[in-house]
């Protein structure tokens, strides 16, 4: 639960702070959300598995970021930027509904 914790701590950060994004960084920010939530939610999974491990969380949350905002940043280059964007959020989309569907069922033995 702790990731839970640092993410509900880094929200209510945010919205205390309100920062100004860069209008360069706008286009990148939306996916390093759905892609830090995916490692977040990962965690929360892998707590609740008893396999979580510091480190794999800090290396996931990171290149999930990384190579998520590359992927946006390629399709700009190439001139499919919402294409490219499209796939990153389903994939991770995906990924984050079925590390919920697993947290919900070691939440509720459903």
């Amino acid at each position: 639960m702790i990731p839970a914790i640092g993410l509900a701590l880094g929200i209510v950060v945010g919205l205390l702070l309100q920062p100004a994004v860069p209008v360069w960084l706008q286009p990148y920010l939306p996916i390093a959300v759905i892609a830090a939530l995916d490692a977040v939610f990962g965690a929360v999974r892998a707590i609740l598995d008893g396999i979580f491990s510091d480190k794999v969380f800090v290396v996931s949350f990171l290149s999930n970021v990384l190579v998520a905002a590359f992927i946006v940043f390629l399709g700009d280059k190439l001139g499919v930027g919402s294409q490219l964007s499209t796939g990153v959020v389903v994939v991770l989309g995906v990924r984050i509904f079925s590390n919920v569907a697993s947290i919900r069922r070691h939440l509720f033995d459903a």
